[in-house]
């Protein structure tokens, strides 16, 4: 069985595997997100994982390439061999960071920015403790993304309307387009909405500062050349009417 948790833009995996003792790990993995170039001194950055416990952590990195769709990013399962990572395995002992490489060496002409998650994945051990049998393993996926060098990202909102949350509630809904080749990020920059009563009248406006759409929303990537559909973290006052809404980036 697995399971799944998001912190703050980072997903863990916790697997439990039957016939192994119980191993109380912990590690801490950061960045959660890496933006590298193909070419220069940001064709690669350093993932450093940290072992929190009082036992070795043995540690794989394992990479695959990401699909974006409108609503979001699908792994593929495969690894498309643009990145490398050195070491690619280590154990790290009780207190110790470990430092791991992660390098494009795809085609340095990309026509638009590709993604990918490193996994930092914890592998089972055996023990000679009979008492139980479970093992909880922590996979914590970093989110790394490659640009084509001397591009920026063009974040606009495209369209908005008055759509639901989850629970049913009035709440925004935007499409942000990117007119770029270059990725980019809704988080990096501030959202501000404004919704009209069906006679015209302004009643309601909020500005979304980036923190607090990686709060509720994560990151917010925006792939080169792509539209995606996002609901805003806010409940409007009424269902009808009308909204506008427009992004500002980050200086």
């Amino acid at each position: 069985m697995q399971l799944l948790r998001s912190f703050g833009g980072a997903v863990v995996a916790v697997t439990i595997a039957a016939a192994v003792s119980v191993a109380a790990y912990a590690m801490v993995v950061q960045p959660v997100v890496i933006d590298l170039t193909t070419s220069g001194r940001a064709m690669s950055q350093v993932i450093t994982v940290e072992n929190t416990f009082d036992k070795p952590l043995p540690v794989e990195m394992r990479i695959e390439g990401l699909d974006l769709t409108p609503d979001g990013v699908n792994a593929t399962g495969k690894d498309p061999g643009e990145l490398s990572v050195f070491p690619p395995q280590a154990l790290i002992q009780p207190g110790q960071r470990q430092s791991f490489r992660v390098q494009y060496v795809g085609d340095p002409t990309l026509a638009r920015s590709k993604h990918y998650f490193v996994t930092a994945a914890q592998l089972p051990v055996q023990t000679n403790d009979t008492q139980s049998n479970v093992q909880l393993l922590y996979n914590f996926q970093v989110l790394v993304s490659v640009s084509p060098d001397g591009t920026k990202p063009t974040l606009s909102i495209a369209s908005a309307e008055i759509g639901k949350d989850a629970e049913g509630n009035p709440a925004p809904v935007i499409s942000v387009a990117n007119a770029s080749a270059a990725h980019g990020y809704l988080s990096r920059g501030r959202v501000r909405v404004v919704q009209f009563a069906p006679d015209g009248k302004e009643v309601f406006r909020k500005e979304i500062s980036g923190p607090e759409l990686q709060q509720t929303l994560g990151y917010g990537l925006i792939g080169g050349g792509q539209t995606r559909r996002m609901i805003l973290p806010i409940r409007l006052p009424q269902p009808g009417g009308r909204i506008e809404a427009q992004f500002t980036p980050d200086s």
